[in-house]
């Protein structure tokens, strides 16, 4: 593998900040981030995005070859937990495979951002409706896990003592996996950049475009600090779960790629569809699980995705997968 893919991304100065945040916890440095800033970076990532992609749809429409696109993103939201889950059976009980398929099974909206300035950085062009594959593969993981969680349950009397709870429940959970805020908020402004179009993005570039990298930096240096922070919690997931971490996203993003060289997707918006298949949420989906599959913990789905997962795609798994599409591509 060319070394100048790896390092041209790692030394992409949002990674760089990163890598920062992370030192920083490893220095037992005191930088921190004040609490409501992480969450005012997020909000305007996703309304980024969301706009730009709108604006982008707006000029090519839906096509076969869109449609195609959207497709295989959600085929890979819904197969993904499917083979995770069984997978994960071989050294887990079920409540901790379905909570950790469906944490794999979904998307990390940051992940799929710093792909899209990978893409810019070298000069590859990618299509704006990747966004809405994006907000659409959010929330099919979240109902695989409800299903399997209905499917593999042990206690049946104890569902049968409190049916009326689980029904709340789960019109709670549906809510959560189809209206929570990153969805409902990538949606939203997906649909705004549609409608406004040309005029919408030129009034809304100067903050939502020309900034958008300074506040990628700012969101991934603290995004370094939460990570650094959760890699001590991964003694206590052993070894199986921290190869699969690594393992599980490649072999997701190849699938993504090889599906995106059958179909004939362009080079730009294979590798997102690769990037979105090897991600790992570490927030809508972790939130619904807690909901729908108490008994699970915690303490293992989250420090995978967020120490190990995020981390590797990042840094290493966006120049290697975006390797093996070079050479399949030629």
């Amino acid at each position: 593998m060319n070394i100048d893919l790896i390092l041209q991304n790692i030394l992409n100065p949002p990674i760089l900040f990163f890598l920062l945040g992370m030192l920083a916890v490893f220095f037992k440095s005191e930088l921190t981030i004040p609490q409501p800033l992480p969450k005012l970076f997020s909000l305007y990532l996703l309304i980024a995005i969301g706009l730009h992609g709108g604006y982008e749809l707006s000029h090519s429409g839906i096509n076969t070859y869109i449609f195609t696109a959207l497709f295989l993103a959600i085929l890979m939201a819904i197969i993904v937990p499917i083979y995770s889950y069984f997978i994960l059976r071989i050294k887990l009980d079920s409540y901790n495979a379905i909570a950790i398929a469906a944490t794999y099974g979904s998307i990390s909206a940051v992940t799929f951002i710093t792909g899209v300035t990978y893409l810019q950085t070298i000069g590859v062009e990618y299509g704006g409706y990747m966004v809405a594959g994006m907000a659409l593969m959010e929330s099919p993981a979240i109902v695989v896990g409800l299903v399997f969680a209905a499917l593999f349950s042990k206690d049946s009397a104890d569902k049968d003592n409190s049916q009326d709870k689980k029904k709340t429940d789960w019109k709670e959970i549906f809510r959560e996996a189809f209206l929570n805020p990153s969805v409902f908020l990538l949606v939203g402004a997906l649909i705004i950049g549609i409608v406004t179009g040309q005029k919408g993005w030129d009034s809304m570039e100067p903050l939502f475009g020309t900034l958008f990298k300074g506040m990628l930096a700012f969101f991934l240096l603290d995004m370094g600090l939460i990570a650094a922070k959760r890699i001590y919690e991964l003694k206590k997931v052993g070894l199986f779960l921290i190869i699969f971490a690594i393992a599980m996203p490649i072999f997701n993003a190849s699938v993504g790629i090889l599906l995106g060289y059958f179909f004939e997707l362009t080079k730009g918006d294979t590798l997102l569809l690769a990037l979105l298949s090897g991600s790992a949420s570490y927030i809508a989906v972790p939130a619904a699980m807690r909901l729908s599959v108490p008994e699970a913990n915690p303490g293992l789905y989250l420090p995978l995705s967020l120490a190990v997962t995020f981390p590797f795609n990042i840094s290493l798994g966006i120049p290697l997968y975006y390797y093996f599409i070079t050479i399949l591509w030629g």
